[in-house]
């Protein structure tokens, strides 16, 4: 059996501290859930035979299954059930798997699958756990923050800060040209507050004009590292990512 994309709506994407957060993050979810709803009508939402969604964040207001509230806050019926997928990175990405493979092997015909986070609203280490914690010491324990370890595997495969930068800057530069050119069309739904008023309708973080040279000037987020391809670290394969 195969396993088709019939539909795919998303938020913009907010900034760190932005538009976005005061929002929580099942409300986000049940946002591009309401709207598939809503421009499919002919659908039997009480079909669905589960609400797959990635999300790595699962802690106090997620309510530890923030695909299940997600799919009450939109207005799905009772008895569809939801499920969380943790696989930090690529968590959404999974869910969409996860999904698929379930309806390729007969046990689904209809589901929705997804991925939502809010940086923001994640108390980030406050509790003085990994991110209060020396680098160094982090690192030679075996245990990296996933920027820095990012930062290693630069190093390991040969990217220079350069490369970054010019990998940056045009991902900005397609992002512009396509908010401007009209590219996303219905697929991003805006998000709006308990009144009905909008809070954000496009991606916030996009920066037109964005070049290499300007971003060269930027320190870097992680500047344990210093400049990629210089590292004063062994870079053996044991490290543990996050």
């Amino acid at each position: 059996m195969d396993a088709y994309i019939c539909d795919a709506q998303r938020t913009p994407i907010g900034r760190f501290g932005g538009a976005l957060s005061a929002v929580r993050a099942d409300d986000l979810a049940a946002a591009p859930i309401a709207a598939l709803m809503a421009r499919n009508p002919s659908v039997d939402w009480s079909k669905v035979d589960d609400v797959i969604f990635g999300c790595a964040n699962q802690a106090g207001e997620d309510n530890r299954n923030v695909a299940r509230m997600a799919a009450l806050l939109a207005g799905l019926p009772v008895d569809v059930p939801g499920a969380t997928i943790n696989r930090l990175c690529a968590s959404g990405m999974d869910a969409v798997g996860v999904a698929a493979r379930a309806i390729k092997a007969g046990d689904m015909d209809l589901a929705i699958a997804g991925g939502v986070e809010s940086m923001s609203r994640w108390a980030m280490g406050s509790d003085g756990g990994a991110w209060a914690m020396d680098p160094v010491t982090n690192y030679k324990t075996g245990f990296v923050p996933q920027g820095i370890g990012a930062d290693l595997i630069a190093t390991i495969e040969g990217f220079s800060r350069r490369d970054v930068d010019e990998f940056a800057a045009e991902s900005q530069a397609r992002a512009a040209t396509a908010w401007e050119k009209g590219y996303f069309g219905n697929s991003v739904v805006p998000v709006t507050d308990l009144n009905g008023l909008t809070v954000l309708d496009r991606d916030e973080h996009v920066r037109a004009g964005t070049t290499a040279d300007g971003l060269a000037g930027l320190n870097p987020s992680f500047a344990m590292m210093g400049e990629m391809g210089g590292s004063e670290f062994d870079l053996d394969h044991r490290v543990l990512f996050w």
